[in-house]
């Protein structure tokens, strides 16, 4: 089944986005591309800028290895490999291997004869990490705001962030954020679900389909979005969840500098509670 019939249709040359014929070929499953090489070279030259990183510090413990942004005082300018400037360097390789997977998605899309939903909703999450490494620290005015690239060291940044800021969760975009984060789960949790229950009757039942599944939210709802409603919905849902957690931090700082609790001050001062 590797290469079914219908594959033929569209493993043709043609429908890439620069570069002509080059690297416009398949291996196997995998389709290659310009961009397929790009991702290739930046991930492989990110990683190893993140080995050489591990080999500077004092271990290899995986969950102690951390590559640290410069210091606040180089401010937006380049800082020394070894101040820094490392992690500058990781950062311009992933953004590099991440947009190029994007243009490879959209390639892909364009000689399957469909829309560019996918690479749309890839760039979304690009658009979030994006906003940590970069807008967020342009907007601060220090490359030093961005978040170190280690395990412990990333959460420590996270838990570092939300207490200058008091009650994080205070942040109104940032509860949109977890609303639709929660929400996408349950919704395509129900659809999963669902799916499996049909395909997969008791013994000696039929396999059950589309209207069986209406029919079951119908009752248990009151209302059914239909099969195709469902992945849209569940689209709109991790597109806006990635999108609102990007607005709640790049909100954080160079538009609010206060504790977040302290926003919602207006509700208190609205005339309807005097």
């Amino acid at each position: 089944m590797a290469m079914l019939s219908f594959e033929a249709k569209y493993r043709v040359r043609g429908g890439t986005l620069v570069g002509g014929d080059l690297f416009d070929f398949w291996m196997g499953p995998f389709y290659v591309g310009f961009f397929g090489v790009t991702t290739v070279f930046f991930t492989l030259l990110g990683t190893a800028l993140i080995l050489y990183g591990a080999a500077l510090g004092h271990d290899w413990n995986l969950w102690r290895i951390s590559i640290a942004p410069p210091d606040l005082s180089y401010g937006l300018g380049i800082a020394p490999l070894k101040a820094g400037g490392l992690w500058q360097a990781i950062t311009f390789c992933a953004i590099g291997a991440f947009v190029s997977w994007a243009l490879r998605q959209a390639e892909i899309s364009r000689k399957l004869g469909m829309q560019y939903h996918i690479p749309i909703a890839y760039g979304v999450a690009v658009f979030a990490y994006v906003t940590l490494v970069v807008i967020r620290p342009i907007l601060m005015g220090a490359w030093g705001y961005g978040f170190p690239y280690g395990i412990m060291s990333h959460l420590d940044w996270v838990s570092n962030t939300g207490y200058q800021y008091l009650h994080f969760h205070y942040n109104p975009a940032h509860m949109l954020a977890v609303t639709f984060f929660f929400t996408t789960v349950l919704a395509l949790g129900l659809h999963g679900s669902l799916i499996l229950s049909a395909a997969n009757p008791g013994k000696g039942e039929v396999v059950k389909g589309p209207e069986h599944e209406n029919t079951f939210f119908r009752d248990f709802i009151g209302y059914s979005i239909g099969t195709l409603g469902i992945h849209r919905l569940g689209l709109f849902l991790a597109l806006s969840a990635a999108f609102w957690s990007a607005v709640c931090i790049v909100i954080s700082g160079p538009f609010w500098t206060r504790g977040w609790p302290e926003w919602w001050g207006w509700w208190l001062n609205l005339p309807i509670w005097k």
